[in-house]
């Protein structure tokens, strides 16, 4: 499991986790989705603590959510936004799947794409400027990017990969025992990190936003593609924040 957990993080992140844990061998990557949850826990922590820090030496609520978010973003190479302007694209401006597919291989960015990364960070600098606290910030991040990760297994256990090729492809056929893994250990994050209500309505809500786009995506191409998981962690995330925003009260 250690070689998983480090093939994961070498996957989603720019971690340096090469140097930090052991090489036990090649590793299908389809066996490390169980350990998503657990990246996106890690990665947002950075980001707590980016916001954190900013908000110690004085630094406004919102204008500690850009370098939080600016930490995540560079944590993980904006590997899940780069799916997220893709997958717009594609979805937006092509007439057949095999269009679509097209223009999400296309490295360029268009209209819908840079509006969907546009709305993306709106959403996660409202919802960090709405709840402000140090503390309340970080335990949304924490839950909001490990609920994230885990629409990736939704995605996978829904559908099929639409290309013979590419990081989609590589996730076909995930354990059903990792697919559920995940799901499991983002729900107990969520549940230990928020109150009942709020960590089952957050939980409930990523989940269904991750279900959506797997019925977007089957509809717009067939199945999903590497783009399209990265998308539905960015949309699982900002859904699950807005709930989590929604829900803390003043």
């Amino acid at each position: 499991m250690l070689n998983q957990l480090r093939a994961a993080f070498m996957l989603l992140t720019r971690l340096p986790v090469a140097r930090l844990l052991p090489d036990g061998g090649p590793c299908d990557l389809a066996s490390c989705v169980w350990a998503f949850p657990l990246v996106g826990l890690t990665v947002n922590a950075l980001g707590a603590v980016a916001y954190g820090l900013a908000r110690y030496v004085g630094v406004p609520p919102l204008l500690a959510a850009c370098w939080a978010l600016a930490a995540i973003v560079l944590t993980t190479g904006a590997l899940h936004e780069d799916g997220l302007a893709d997958t717009a694209d594609g979805f937006g401006g092509g007439a057949t799947p095999a269009r679509k597919l097209e223009i999400m291989r296309d490295s360029r960015i268009g209209s819908f794409g840079s509006l969907a990364l546009i709305g993306s960070v709106a959403v996660r600098l409202a919802a960090m400027a709405t709840l402000a606290g140090s503390w309340r910030v970080a335990v949304a991040l924490c839950a909001g990017g490990t609920l994230g990760r885990a629409a990736i297994a939704v995605l996978l256990v829904m559908h099929r990969p639409v290309r013979a090729d590419g990081l989609g492809a590589a996730m076909r056929d995930a354990p059903a025992g990792g697919v559920t893994l995940a799901m499991a250990l983002a729900a107990v994050v969520a549940l230990l990190l928020l109150p009942l209500a709020t960590a089952l309505v957050a939980t409930l809500l990523a989940l269904a936003a991750a279900f959506a786009l797997g019925r977007l995506a089957r509809a717009q191409i067939g199945g999903y593609t590497g783009d399209v998981l990265g998308a539905g962690a960015v949309f699982s995330e900002c859904v699950a924040l807005t709930a989590i925003a929604a829900m803390a009260g003043p």
